[in-house]
C-alpha cells in the first residue's frame, strides 16, 4: 500500500518535462513562489490608479527619470568598453592570479552596496587614494557630481556584463577563432567578426542586465555620490524621498521600476543562464530538415544534370582561381612530437597513426597554436617560425570544418581574403568560383546550419584554399560523411591538391584516403615517426601493427629466429625470409593469404593453428572472418561466401587456419 500511495502523490504532481514533482517538494517550492510574488502584488494592490499618471509626470520625477536613463546608459557604455575586454581575459588567458580577478568581478555583487560607496569614496572621492590626483591633474571631481552616479553605477553593475559575457565565451570552441586566424585574421579582427558575432547573444543578455542593474541602484550612489536633485537622484533615489512625504507616488514609481525590470527579464527569456530552452519539437523539425539536406545531396550526386546542386563542377571550369607560387616545406618539430619534415611543393603527405599518436599536434605545432609542440617552420625561402598563427600563410581545415555560423557560404569562403586586404567585390567573385569548382556554388547565400555534411565540408575546402596557403592542413575532414559523400569529395579533393603550389598534410584514419590522396605517408606513434613513405611501400611494407591492420592486414610483432618469428604469448610463424636472429620485426599476413579448414590441414603449410571463429564481417563481395586461437594471437581471413557456406562457418565453430611460410611478410622495426 505504501509503494502505491507514493505513486499516486507522485503522479498527481506537476509535469515537468517528462517527470512529475512530488509533492515534497512541490509544496515548498510553491510556497516560494508565493514569498517572491507577494511583494509585487502588494505593490500592484496598494497602486493609485487613478493618480498613476499625475505622480509619474511631476517635475521631480520626470527629472529623476531623465538622470536614471543618463546614468544607466552611460554605465552601459562604461561597462562595455571595460567589461568586453576584461570577460574574454578571463575565459581565454591562463595568468596568475586568475581566480583573484574572478573573485574582484564578483565582489560588487556580494557587498553590500552601501559598502560599495564607502569604498568608493575611500578610492576615488576627495580623500581617497585617487580622488586627490584626479583633482589636480583633470579637475575631476566624482562625489556629489552625475560622473559619481555613473562611476557607482558601473561599480554594481558591469560583473553582471563580465560573468554573462565570460560565460558565453567560455562555452564558445576557441576552434573558431583558431580556424579564423589560419586565414590570416588578426586577433583584433577574429574578435571583432567572430568572437563577438557568436556570443552575441550573451552579451545583450548581459548588457540588458548590466543597464537594468545601473537602472535601479541605489546604496552606492547615495552613499558616493549624494542625492541631489537634477545632479545625484535618480530614481531609485527619489522613491526614498517620495516614502517619508508622498507614499503613493513612491508606490507608482515603484511601479514603473518594477515594470522596466520585467520587461528586461521578459525580454531575455532566461538567456542570462546559457540561453533559453528549445522545444522538442523545435529540436525535431532540425533534425528532420538535416536529414531532407542530407537526402538531397545524395540525389544531386547521383543526378546526371549538369549544374545540379552538389555536383562537381569540371576542374578547368574558366575563371577558376590556382594560387599562384609553390613552397617547398622543411619543419623541425619538437616537444611532444619530434620529428623533421621535408616536402617539396605539390606534395601531399598523409599523417596516420591511433589515437594519441601526436597528429592532431603536428598540425597545431606548424600553426604555431599550441604549447605542447613548437615547429621551426620554412615555407619555400621564408621562415615563418617567429610570425603568429594568421601570418604564417597555413591554413587549417578541422574535423568539423568549423565554418562561421553567422556568415553564408559564400562569406565563410571570402573570410581569408577579406582578412588580407583583398576587395570585398574581388573577395566575393573568387570566392563564388572556388565554390563553383567544389560544386557548391548554388548554396553560396546559405549558412552553415543549411549545409548538409557534405557540403559544408566542401565550403570549409572552399574556404581554406581561397585564402591563398602556402601550407594546407586537414585534420580528418571526411571523417563525419557518409561513404557516397566522402567518394565524391575525395575525388574534387585530388583533383584541387594535384594543382596546388604548396604542400598538404592530411590527417585520416581511413586508408582509402591515405592511399589515394597522398604521395606519401607519415606514420606517427607516441609523437615519433615510425614510417615515412610511399603509399605503396607502407602497404608492402608496414611498419607499425596500427598502419597494418588499418589497411586490412595482419600484423604480428615478435623477435627474429633462424626460420622466423618468435611471438610474444609463445607462439611462432614459419617465413620464408630471414632476418637478423633476435631483430625485433613484424610478420605482415594478407587476409586472403589464410586458409580456413574444418580438420587439421595437410600439404604444403608450415603454418597451421587450431582455432574458433569470433566473428563474420562483410567486405565487399567477400567475407572477413576473425579466428581466435589459444596458440597465436586473433587472425583475420578473407573468404568468399561459398565458402563459407561450404564450411558451414558460424560464430563459434572451431576450425583451423594456415598460412604458407612464402605468403609471410617480415618487416624489421
Amino acid at each position: 500500500m505504501k509503494n502505491t500511495s507514493r505513486s499516486y502523490r507522485w503522479s498527481r504532481g506537476v509535469r515537468s518535462g517528462g517527470l512529475r514533482a512530488p509533492v515534497t517538494l512541490l509544496v515548498p517550492a510553491l510556497l516560494a513562489v508565493a514569498f517572491l510574488l507577494m511583494p509585487l502584488v502588494g505593490i500592484l494592490a496598494r497602486t493609485s490608479w487613478g493618480d498613476l499618471g499625475t505622480h509619474l509626470t511631476s517635475p521631480g520625477v520626470t527629472e529623476a527619470l531623465r538622470l536614471s536613463l543618463l546614468v544607466s546608459f552611460w554605465a552601459l557604455g562604461l561597462s562595455l568598453v571595460l567589461g568586453v575586454p576584461l570577460a574574454w581575459l578571463l575565459a581565454r588567458v591562463e595568468f596568475p592570479g586568475k581566480a583573484l580577478v574572478r573573485s574582484l568581478v564578483l565582489l560588487p555583487m556580494v557587498l553590500p552596496p552601501t559598502v560599495g560607496g564607502v569604498a568608493l569614496l575611500l578610492g576615488f572621492g576627495r580623500r581617497g587614494l585617487l580622488g586627490p590626483w584626479l583633482e589636480d591633474t583633470f579637475g575631476i571631481t566624482l562625489p556629489f557630481h552625475t560622473s559619481g552616479a555613473v562611476v557607482a553605477a558601473t561599480f554594481v553593475a558591469m560583473p553582471f556584463l563580465v560573468i554573462s559575457l565570460e560565460g558565453a565565451l567560455g562555452g564558445l570552441r576557441p576552434r573558431y577563432e583558431e580556424t579564423a586566424a589560419s586565414l590570416g585574421a588578426s586577433p583584433f579582427r577574429v574578435f571583432l567578426t567572430v568572437t563577438l558575432p557568436m556570443v552575441a547573444p550573451g552579451l545583450a543578455a548581459g548588457a540588458a542586465l548590466t543597464w537594468a542593474r545601473a537602472l535601479g541602484e541605489f546604496g552606492a550612489t547615495i552613499t558616493f555620490a549624494g542625492n541631489l536633485p537634477g545632479t545625484t537622484q535618480t530614481l531609485p533615489l527619489q522613491v526614498y524621498l517620495l516614502l517619508q512625504n508622498s507614499p503613493e507616488a513612491a508606490t507608482s514609481v515603484s511601479l514603473l521600476l518594477l515594470a522596466i525590470a520585467m520587461a528586461v527579464l521578459i525580454a531575455l527569456r532566461g538567456r542570462w543562464t546559457g540561453g533559453g530552452s528549445r522545444s522538442v519539437s523545435v529540436l525535431r523539425t532540425e533534425e528532420r530538415r538535416a536529414e531532407e539536406r542530407r537526402a538531397e545531396e545524395r540525389r544531386a550526386y547521383e543526378s546526371d544534370e549538369p549544374g545540379a546542386v552538389g555536383e562537381p563542377a569540371p576542374a578547368d571550369s574558366p575563371g577558376s582561381p590556382s594560387p599562384a607560387g609553390s613552397w617547398a616545406l622543411h619543419a623541425e618539430v619538437s616537444g611532444f612530437t619530434e620529428l623533421t619534415l621535408d616536402a617539396a611543393p605539390g606534395t601531399t603527405i598523409a599523417v596516420v597513426g591511433e589515437n594519441g599518436a601526436g597528429k592532431t599536434t603536428l598540425l597545431r605545432a606548424l600553426l604555431g597554436l599550441t604549447p605542447r609542440a613548437r615547429a621551426g617552420l620554412r615555407l619555400g625561402d621564408q621562415d615563418v617560425t617567429g610570425l603568429p598563427p594568421h601570418r604564417r600563410g597555413v591554413a587549417w581545415v578541422p574535423q568539423d570544418g568549423a565554418l562561421f555560423p553567422h556568415m553564408t557560404a559564400l562569406a565563410n569562403t571570402a573570410y581569408g581574403l577579406r582578412a588580407q586586404g583583398v576587395g570585398r567585390a574581388e573577395a566575393r567573385r573568387e570566392a563564388q568560383t572556388w565554390l563553383d569548382r567544389l560544386g557548391v556554388g548554388r548554396l553560396a547565400h546559405r549558412r552553415p546550419g543549411q549545409l548538409s555534411g557534405g557540403q559544408a565540408q566542401r565550403v570549409a575546402l572552399a574556404r581554406a584554399l581561397a585564402a591563398r596557403p602556402r601550407l594546407l592542413l586537414l585534420d580528418e575532414p571526411l571523417a563525419a560523411l557518409d561513404q557516397t559523400t566522402r567518394a565524391h569529395v575525395r575525388h574534387t579533393l585530388r583533383t584541387h591538391l594535384d594543382g596546388f603550389g604548396g604542400v598538404c598534410l592530411i590527417v585520416t584514419h581511413d586508408p582509402v584516403e591515405a592511399l589515394s590522396l597522398a604521395d606519401r605517408v607519415l606514420v606517427l606513434d607516441g609523437g615519433r615517426a615510425l614510417q615515412d613513405a610511399p603509399p605503396a611501400e607502407v602497404t608492402r611494407h608496414p611498419r607499425s601493427p596500427w598502419v597494418a591492420r588499418m589497411l586490412g592486414r595482419n600484423a604480428w610483432p615478435g623477435v627474429a629466429g633462424a626460420d622466423g618469428l618468435a611471438l610474444p604469448g609463445g607462439g611462432r610463424i614459419v617465413a620464408a625470409e630471414q632476418l637478423p636472429v633476435g631483430s625485433r620485426a613484424l610478420a605482415i599476413i594478407a587476409p586472403e593469404s589464410v586458409s580456413v579448414h574444418r580438420d587439421r590441414p595437410g600439404g604444403s603449410p608450415r603454418n597451421s593453428w587450431p582455432g574458433t571463429v569470433r566473428e563474420i564481417t562483410a567486405s565487399g563481395s567477400r567475407l572477413r572472418v576473425l579466428i581466435g586461437s589459444p596458440q597465436a594471437p586473433d587472425l583475420v581471413a578473407e573468404i568468399t561466401p561459398q565458402a563459407a557456406a561450404e564450411l558451414r562457418l558460424a560464430e563459434g565453430v572451431a576450425v583451423w587456419s594456415s598460412v604458407k611460410a612464402t605468403e609471410v611478410t617480415l618487416v624489421l622495426l
